[in-house]
């Protein structure tokens, strides 16, 4: 632990931490880590297949689940390989531009998935309020020109927040606090001035989650507003039910992610199992969640899921 505490240093290595207090049982720990990515990557994979080949889901709001799919998997894989190197005692060590990268594809994904959620938000507004114009509004070309902007807003938003750990000297501890690098914890280790990431983060998730939580809640305004003048029960009810894997999408991202920056921000000094856990929920459940959601209560996907797992079941006994 000297090594890994040395005031004298410069290094670039730094040292991932598992679980405080349970090293011994981190392999045991690492079945239920293994379980929960397994599930997420083959809940992902198996709705961006389904929508590919699927001809009858070549439309706006699949189009967006399909990118809903694509940023979850972007959040959570980049920190799977660090995670079972800690947990099965491969190594603790990480480069400072490795974990730079890291925290670049975590955060960006992060900012990139609300964005896609603000975007699926306008999707069931347009739907709702304008039905007949739903086709000639978000055609193809509008949603790619989302999907890129979404994604190069978070990546850009992020760039100026990362260049800034180049110029920072660690010369004191160089152990993280997780098995994967975020820059709130990255920070804290470093022995200058971070005013600045410290607020240009704040005003960073202030103004994207904040913009995009906003246009969600509008767009859910709007969408009410329609619904309540839908003269039948099951009119109403049957509207509404198209909106609740959404929902539930925006509730599993937001409500971790709320519970985080809380955590890292006015419970510093908390158990560090805390902060621990809620970095885990932030990154796995969202993956894991949300094709299983959309599988259980959107009905094309689920008749794509049961056609697919039929069909494999058909092949493997006819060989």
């Amino acid at each position: 632990m000297a090594t890994f505490n040395s005031s004298n240093t410069l290094s670039s290595t730094f040292y991932l931490s598992g679980i405080p207090g349970y090293e011994e049982f981190h392999h045991w720990i690492s079945i239920p880590f293994c379980l929960l990515y397994l599930v997420g990557i083959m809940g992902n994979c198996t709705i961006l297949h389904i929508i590919r080949t699927d001809p009858r889901l070549h439309q706006p709001m699949y189009y967006f689940l399909a990118m809903l799919s694509l940023t979850d998997m972007g959040m959570s894989m980049p920190t799977m390989i660090s995670l079972f190197r800690v947990l099965w005692s491969i190594s603790r060590e990480i480069q400072f531009s490795t974990c730079v990268v890291q925290m670049f594809f975590i955060h960006t994904f992060s900012f990139t998935e609300s964005s896609v959620l603000l975007a699926m938000a306008f999707d069931r507004y347009v739907a709702i309020c304008h039905p007949l114009r739903y086709a000639t509004i978000l055609t193809p070309r509008l949603i790619m020109k989302i999907g890129i902007a979404a994604l190069l807003r978070s990546a850009c938003a992020m760039i100026p927040l990362l260049a800034r750990l180049a110029f920072f000297p660690f010369c004191h501890s160089h152990i993280l606090s997780h098995s994967y690098c975020l820059h709130q914890d990255m920070i804290r280790l470093a022995c200058a001035d971070t005013k600045f990431n410290v607020i240009y983060g704040l005003v960073l998730i202030s103004v994207l989650w904040g913009m995009d939580s906003l246009g969600i809640f509008v767009s859910y305004v709007y969408i009410l507003h329609s619904i309540l003048k839908i003269a039948s029960r099951e009119g109403r009810l049957k509207a509404l039910n198209t909106c609740a894997s959404h929902i539930c999408a925006v509730l599993i991202l937001y409500v971790p992610m709320i519970g985080l920056s809380i955590v890292h921000r006015f419970a510093k000094h908390s158990s560090p199992l805390i902060h621990i856990f809620m970095a885990h929920i932030y990154l796995l459940v969202p993956p894991v969640l949300n094709p299983i959601i959309y599988s259980v209560k959107t009905k094309q996907i689920r008749q794509g899921v049961l056609y697919l797992l039929l069909h494999t079941k058909i092949s493997s006994t006819m060989m």
